[in-house]
């Protein structure tokens, strides 16, 4: 019987994997132990980023709790001594040789040895070694699946395994010396200086916004909320677009450096068909109900087409996965960072997103959520624009301003975001309360509806990095635009 090529492959694939070793360094883990027993600062040095799981070997991973827990902590002097007195009953050494292994160790150790890259050649393998363990587990999981398990259920779940693998990679550089941290900061000032005075952030597209935050900036969780009607969806549509347009025209005009950014944009709510549509709307001011229906004049559809045309190249991605969890929009997230280059996130809307594991407590993963994204935006480097829904009971007041205390039932999302939002119209709720044609009210009434016409607030209640205002709008229901007010005929 002749095999099959694919079970030749198969059979030769095996054969291979026979001759694949673990990837570990045990003369790295041995240098490193050695280095920490004849310098006890080089523990200091290498605490931060490297744990004892990283360590292949059990007895050397015992060893290095034992340095920093038992000793370190205690504040005793590691030595070859203090060590083996502190580790006398553990089998594992005993069987090594006790205090002469430790000894060896230390006696062993290279004169001059730079243990932070110790560290992380030990952190990176252990790294390695957990790919090819979630590796195994997906391989394992196609070929032993329940019929009830979905192959995207599966995907989904070593999205999060990746994710939480990824999490565990990222432990920071430790604290800063402050000349470090001031040399950081002049960096970004001469960065500053050299946009003529212009923005330091990527340009939301409305300039009282961005004269009051300096633009959407890096790192920053910035909340839109409001109640439904408000436009919060439009608003963060029409920033998403207009950062992508900025960017686009800036590179064609060779700028150095742009007011824009490729965007990323979570519609949880939305089809991305359905986004696309506003925005030929806004652009072309071509009512949607026509474009929904095909009710075009022959003018208004050479229009539409041209505006399609000139938009397709735009550095705007839309992922409408519906019930996406934060893990999954992290892992996407960091995957077009570094495909596209992507400057800004934008997910509509918050209390759509799926907790990493179910819970009876909403509060918590609204909390899970809104934490997940605030270490989204640091680790990326990027603002992060985060849409929020807000509580009836605004609804039941006089004065229908949202303020900070209703987004206090909604987890954590408060204390997370670096900056908070309220899209507010007065006119929305004007329309529903209506007196008798006729009556001294109806006059009052038709006052404030002058006033409030085509007006949006935008309340900024929180800025940890400046002030709070309250920014106009101009808003145009017929094309769900917002626009500066000063650009606009009320």
């Amino acid at each position: 019987m002749i095999e099959a090529p694919a079970r030749r492959r198969a059979t030769a694939s095996m054969e291979q994997e026979v001759y694949r070793h673990v990837p570990y360094d045990i003369e790295v883990e041995q240098a490193l132990l050695g280095a920490i027993l004849v310098d006890n600062s080089a523990l200091e040095r290498v605490s931060s980023v490297l744990k004892s799981e990283h360590f292949y070997d059990p007895l050397h991973q015992r060893i290095y709790e034992v340095m920093q827990g038992q000793l370190d902590r205690c504040g005793m002097v590691i030595t070859p001594l203090t060590l083996n007195a502190a580790m006398k009953a553990d089998p594992g050494l005993v069987e090594v040789g006790g205090h002469a292994y430790l000894a060896g160790l230390a006696a062993a150790a290279p004169a001059m040895p730079n243990v932070r890259d110790y560290a992380r050649i030990l952190q990176e393998l252990a790294i390695r070694r957990g790919l090819i363990h979630v590796g195994e587990d997906i391989v394992n999981a196609a070929y032993e699946a329940p019929h009830d398990k979905s192959p995207q259920t599966q995907i989904e779940d070593a999205e999060k395994a990746l994710y939480r693998l990824s999490d565990t990679a990222r432990y920071g550089e430790g604290p800063l010396d402050f000349a470090e941290s001031l040399r950081r900061t002049l960096e970004s000032a001469e960065r500053a200086q050299a946009r003529g005075g212009r923005i330091s952030g990527v340009a939301s597209g409305f300039s009282d916004l961005d004269s009051l935050l300096g633009g959407l900036q890096p790192s920053d969780l910035i909340i839109v909320a409001g109640r439904p009607g408000m436009g919060k969806t439009s608003l963060a549509t029409n920033m998403a677009f207009h950062a992508a347009r900025a960017y686009v025209q800036d590179m064609e005009a060779g700028a150095e450096q742009s007011r824009g950014a490729p965007v990323l944009l979570f519609s949880l709510e939305m089809a991305a068909q359905q986004l696309s549509a506003r925005i030929l709307s806004e652009q072309t001011e071509i009512e949607m109900w026509k474009i929904r229906n095909g009710k075009f004049a022959e003018s208004e559809w050479e229009k539409f087409v041209l505006t399609m045309q000139e938009l397709s190249t735009l550095p705007l991605y839309i992922d409408d996965t519906g019930g996406i969890s934060i893990a999954q929009i992290a892992a996407r997230a960091r995957r077009m960072r570094r495909e596209k280059k992507i400057g800004l996130v934008v997910i509509d809307h918050i209390q759509l997103v799926a907790p990493s594991r179910r819970t009876e407590n909403r509060v918590q993963e609204i909390t899970e959520i809104s934490k997940g994204l605030k270490v989204l935006a640091k680790d990326l480097d990027v603002p992060v624009i985060a849409l929020s829904q807000l509580s009836r009971s605004v609804d039941s007041r006089d004065d229908k301003r949202p303020v900070l205390s209703d987004l206090r039932e909604s987890g954590s999302i408060e204390q997370d975001a670096d900056v908070v939002m309220f899209v507010y119209r007065e006119e929305y709720y004007l329309k529903s309360r209506e007196p008798e044609p006729g009556t001294p009210d109806h006059g009052k009434w038709l006052e404030k509806m002058e006033r409030a016409h085509r007006r949006a607030e935008l309340l900024v209640e929180k800025h940890r990095h400046g002030a709070t205002n309250k920014v106009e709008l101009f808003f145009d229901d017929r094309y769900t635009r917002f626009s500066n007010l000063a650009n606009e005929s009320v």
